[in-house]
């Protein structure tokens, strides 16, 4: 029977950690993801008393430090990492991996908490690792690091789904709203557009049952007047969540 571990190595073993191009195609996504992996680690960092050691950490260290990474997969993973650098990345890779295997051999009872290390393998497969420096440098996007205690009542990002992912990506700056009517609520609106401003140009989109992000007048008309749908101005979070409804829905997946 396969060692939980090793999907995890695999995971590592089949990242690009030099592709820059991809890190940059997914600034956005890579950046949520970051936040969300922080908040996942503070909420364990705090559970344990592990606050000196966040956010880059072996956390199965702090949990059952009996419990080793096997042998031969420990092994595996010194040449996946070598040269992959720098310190924080090589030392959560070996974490993620290690947690699979605390899983899969501790009997310690864990708290009913997020797992800590999806975000980040999901960031790492989507354009490689990162820098910390002032900043956490993302090859794309930069994060400031708060503190721990700002990341505990941070709203939680859950979907994590690639091509919700996907769909968070896109050049400019961006403002998502949600289309509200009587029986639309924000928290189940109509449907979502989305403001893009690159190099001075305004590109307004909208997220259709195509499941893609396609061109609409709806901003441009509600300005002009014509308001019979009204909308409000929502998060990433929340825009992520509708999309990732969406395509459940429509695609019959879970």
């Amino acid at each position: 029977m396969t060692h939980p571990a090793r999907p995890v190595l695999e995971r590592l073993r089949a990242v690009d950690w030099s592709d820059v191009d991809e890190a940059y195609r997914h600034e956005n996504s890579r950046a949520r993801l970051m936040r969300e992996y922080l908040r996942r680690a503070a909420l364990w960092a705090h559970h344990y008393g592990a606050e000196q050691s966040w956010p880059f950490f072996d956390l199965a260290e702090h949990v059952d430090p009996t419990v080793r990474t096997p042998d031969d997969i420990a092994a595996e993973l010194d040449e996946v990492l070598r040269g992959v650098g720098p310190f924080s990345v090589e030392t959560t890779c070996r974490g993620a991996v290690r947690w699979a295997a605390l899983g899969a051999e501790s009997k310690v009872d864990l708290p009913d908490l997020p797992d800590p290390y999806e975000p980040l393998l999901a960031l790492y497969e989507r354009g490689g690792g990162f820098f910390v420096e002032e900043f956490i440098d993302l090859n794309g996007a930069m994060i400031q690091l708060a503190e721990l205690s700002s990341y505990l009542s941070a709203p939680p990002f859950l979907t994590l789904a690639p091509a919700t992912l996907d769909a968070l990506d896109a050049e400019g700056e961006i403002t998502y709203y949600a289309k509200i009517s009587e029986g639309y609520p924000r928290s189940s609106p109509r449907g979502i557009v989305r403001r893009r401003v690159d190099d001075g140009r305004t590109y307004d989109e909208a997220f259709t049952r195509n499941l893609r992000w396609e061109p609409t007048e709806y901003l441009r008309l509600y300005e002009l007047g014509h308001n019979e749908v009204d909308h409000v101005q929502i998060t990433e979070i929340e825009a992520a969540a509708f999309i990732e409804s969406t395509t459940k829905r429509l695609t019959g997946s879970r």
